[in-house]
């Protein structure tokens, strides 16, 4: 099954929180934001991503985009680029870069349980990890759920 867009919203409450202190959410990279205020990462062609029945993962499948989000003056800056989905000896995860240093990759969600709807329409349950809790915002705690991602 072929998916061609993952759309994620982060977390609803972290976005409204930026943008109500009068920061905001920068797009590039192919990203776009969504009429519901979610954000729409094209899937970038060459990935091997499968799902069981069961709703276990193998493989990779690297997105397209970046986020950043910005607020206080430039206090709270964080980048999500490069995202990528990984079944990994430790689990199913979602990785960044480790952005703004950019030299190594982070998990900052684990992923699961995933459920197939109509149309392959895959949705995926997040919840923050210890990596992401430094890289998106640190005032969510390891195992916070973030916003479903839906694989189109």
């Amino acid at each position: 099954m072929s998916h061609s867009k993952l759309t994620w919203g982060v977390k609803a409450s972290f976005r409204a929180y930026v943008e109500g202190m009068g920061g905001s959410i920068t797009l590039d990279d192919g990203a776009v934001r969504t009429e519901d205020g979610t954000i729409m990462f094209p899937v970038a062609p060459g990935g091997d991503l499968a799902f069981a029945p069961d709703g276990s993962a193998t493989g990779s499948l690297q997105l397209q985009g970046t986020v950043r989000f910005t607020a206080h003056g430039g206090m709270l800056d964080s980048i999500l680029a490069e995202l990528r989905l990984e079944a990994t000896q430790e689990g199913f995860v979602l990785t960044s870069l480790d952005a703004p240093l950019n030299q190594q990759r982070c998990a900052i969600a684990t992923l699961g349980p995933v459920e197939v709807g109509p149309g392959d329409t895959i949705t995926i349950a997040a919840a923050i990890t210890d990596e992401g809790m430094y890289q998106i915002a640190d005032n969510y705690p390891p195992g916070t759920a973030l916003d479903a991602l839906i694989l189109t």
